[in-house]
């Protein structure tokens, strides 16, 4: 079979990108359903973008790399396209948008362009060998208990990184790359919880609070950190993972808004005889009070607390430093850090420079986003900027 092109990985950037690469499109991907990961993300209802995408809430060795796709795919743009398909969707917390009713009306949405563009889809087909005859990509594929090879001119690579393998997840990407002489970064899981050893914070497993969590190199994110049975998550950790490396502590400022100092010295005047943690639990989760009252003498009623006392407390719990043994991995992680090295690829068309026609985009390229739609928009971003410098070579 030749097709013009064939785009490996059947997720947000590969279903997207053939919305516009062409006449004689081919979509193949091992699995039973196209879009896994958009069907499970955002709790079943897609955090499909985010109002104030842009390159700074992405990280990469070349920090100005996704500039271009981003400005010509934009935020603004998908959206178009959700209402042109009237979905509904709203905005949830700093500019994350997600679908009213269900994730799966995005991946119907991409389904519906794809057959617009008359791209086939073929699913649960294995990708054997990758070779290039000189003219074309052969890519050997097993497809309903039957071997043979694909002819392509142009190939995508939109399979994604490492992160949930039991969905499938393999640096395949990474692999293809190095075979055809590109560079790949070093990769690991981000977006993910951290773990300790000593499950220290397993009585706390549960509780939610808002905290601003700092990595060493002063990297700060405000949001909820929750306690679980082996360490931390929480918007705020899976966000200050992408900037953690291991053996580096941690700061945790369980008083991100300030003021508690000011408070604690008022309910000396109204609430004296009260227990010193009676009053600090109308602050700070109760079951949180009690785990610090362990390591902290929080003893005696509020009345008793010198001014002296409650600032020191405050500076501690301002700057409360742990240090993660290491992460829950690839297992948990919402994606992948790293990838390919985009020293290698055009940033107007996601083109290897010296690999004609092969293209890579989505998280397969060394550009991670923080959480909150930044990523799927990303797929989206790269999705059209490779698909587009396809479609043109075609009419040329």
């Amino acid at each position: 079979m030749h097709v013009n092109t064939l785009i490996l990985g059947a997720g947000a950037a590969g279903l997207h990108c053939a919305a516009h690469a062409g006449p004689r499109t081919l979509v193949v991907d091992h699995a039973k359903a196209p879009g896994e990961k958009i069907r499970i993300s955002g709790g079943g209802r897609c955090n499909f973008t985010n109002l104030g995408a842009s390159a700074a809430n992405f990280i990469s060795q070349n920090p100005h790399f996704a500039k271009s796709a981003l400005a010509r795919y934009t935020q603004w743009d998908f959206i178009e396209l959700v209402d042109r398909h009237g979905i509904k969707w709203h905005e949830k917390t700093l500019g994350q948008l997600f679908c009213d009713d269900s994730a799966k009306d995005i991946i119907e949405m991409l389904r519906a362009q794809m057959d617009a563009a008359g791209a086939q889809l073929w699913l649960n087909t294995s990708i054997g060998d990758i070779s290039h005859d000189g003219t074309d990509f052969v890519v050997a594929l097993s497809r309903n208990g039957k071997v043979g090879t694909v002819k392509a001119r142009s190939l995508v690579m939109a399979t994604g990184g490492k992160s949930i393998p039991k969905m499938g997840a393999t640096g395949l990407a990474y692999q293809i790359a190095e075979d055809f002489g590109l560079q790949v970064t070093d990769t690991r899981a981000a977006l993910v919880p951290f773990t300790f050893s000593d499950e220290k914070f397993k009585p706390l497993a549960g509780t939610a609070t808002p905290a601003r969590v700092i990595t060493q190199d002063g990297t700060a994110f405000d949001e909820a950190l929750l306690f679980t049975h082996r360490g931390l998550s929480g918007p705020a950790v899976l966000q200050a993972s992408s900037y953690w490396h291991d053996g580096e502590p941690i700061t945790v400022n369980l008083i991100p808004e300030g003021g508690l100092a000011a408070t604690l010295k008022q309910a000396r005047k109204t609430d004296g005889r009260k227990a010193f943690t009676t009053v600090l639990s109308h602050q700070l989760p109760a079951r949180l009070v009690d785990f610090l009252s362990t390591g902290t003498d929080l003893s005696g009623n509020i009345a008793d607390w010198s001014d002296a006392r409650i600032d020191g407390l405050c500076a501690d719990l301002a700057a409360w430093s742990v240090k993660p043994s290491g992460t829950e991995g690839y297992r948990t992680a919402e994606v992948t850090l790293g990838g390919v090295d985009t020293n290698g690829l055009s940033s107007k068309t996601m083109e290897a420079k010296t690999v004609p026609n092969l293209y890579f985009i989505g998280e397969a390229v060394d550009v991670t986003g923080w959480l909150g739609g930044y990523n799927f928009q990303w797929a989206w971003s790269s999705a059209y900027a490779a698909g587009t410098a396809i479609a043109a070579k075609h009419i040329s």
